[in-house]
């Protein structure tokens, strides 16, 4: 039982929690995540599961797209509704406009500073781990991509909220954004509700309530191939399929010649995924061999 499961993860459990169900869904110990959501988010997340786990690499480090809600004026200490208000102004000025003259400014490669309740080790240390022991402690920003913030919807008064989503890369937090969002207005905000609506080429489209997949089990696996649909592919014939199998060293123009230099998915001649490879300037290696 190998490939992924693109769930539609509910709010109130974490993506450790849908692991462990799933893992007694399907019998097997190796299944994994590919991008934590938090437990209040909701959304798209991607389980491998079996000898699937092996590809989720390739999808942690895809754009991801979000939905999320925005309360301005009040500030909480985890950035978002779940946390404990820390501070509390009105901002009737807020328009829509300045929102979204706002959101420019974050649209690029930007420094972020994660939240306190993120899985981010500083000194060994989970974040999260030490929120929870009421410490906070100085965190270095790190560099994301934001490629684009669109503003859904506004409503004014005294406590404006806005719906945005949000296309980035992996490693952006969403809360931070909120709470940056309310500072560079000239006032706090934190996140309300997120939802995930894509992870690379999944969207929620494509996505099944935990609920489903616990009752049609193994009917809902994707193969192995789909957990790279994203990546460039290249077919072989029963010669190559065999050293492939074995994760042969091949030159670049035996096995994926004019290919890029991005990780090339192996199909062989029977359309399965027999690997990953690596391609080189004059060489292709295996990055994960599933044969």
């Amino acid at each position: 039982m190998d490939g992924l499961v693109v769930v539609d993860k509910p709010a109130g459990c974490t993506s450790h929690d849908v692991v462990a169900q799933l893992r007694r869904v399907f019998s097997i110990r190796r299944v994994g995540h590919a991008g934590t959501l938090d437990p209040d988010a909701t959304g798209v997340l991607l389980v491998g599961v079996g000898r699937a786990t092996r590809l989720l690499r390739f999808l942690t480090d895809t754009t991801k797209v979000y939905e999320g809600g925005i309360s301005f004026g009040v500030a909480t200490d985890t950035l978002d509704a779940a946390g404990r208000e820390t501070a509390r102004s009105p901002m009737p000025g807020l328009t829509a406009g300045a929102l979204v003259e706002a959101t420019r400014r974050f649209v690029g490669e930007i420094d972020q500073v994660p939240p306190m309740v993120s899985a981010v080790k500083v000194d060994g240390r989970r974040l999260h781990e030490l929120a929870r022991r009421g410490e906070e402690v100085a965190r270095e920003a790190r560099r994301v991509r934001i490629d684009s913030i669109d503003v859904e919807g506004f409503s004014a008064g005294d406590f404006p909220s806005a719906t945005v989503r949000v296309s980035c890369g992996s490693g952006t937090y969403i809360r931070s954004l909120a709470d940056d969002l309310g500072t560079a207005l000239g006032g706090c905000a934190h996140l309300a509700w997120l939802r995930r609506l894509a992870v690379g080429p999944f969207g929620i489209e494509d996505a099944h309530p935990l609920e489903e997949v616990a009752a049609r089990g193994g009917a809902l696996i994707l193969a192995p191939v789909e957990a790279v649909r994203h990546l460039e592919q290249v077919t072989v014939g029963s010669d190559l399929a065999q050293g492939v199998r074995h994760g042969t060293v091949f030159p670049v123009a035996t096995l994926c010649p004019g290919a890029t230099g991005e990780p090339v998915a192996i199909i062989g001649p029977d359309a399965d995924l027999l690997a990953v490879y690596e391609r080189g300037r004059t060489s292709a290696r295996p990055l994960v061999v599933l044969s």
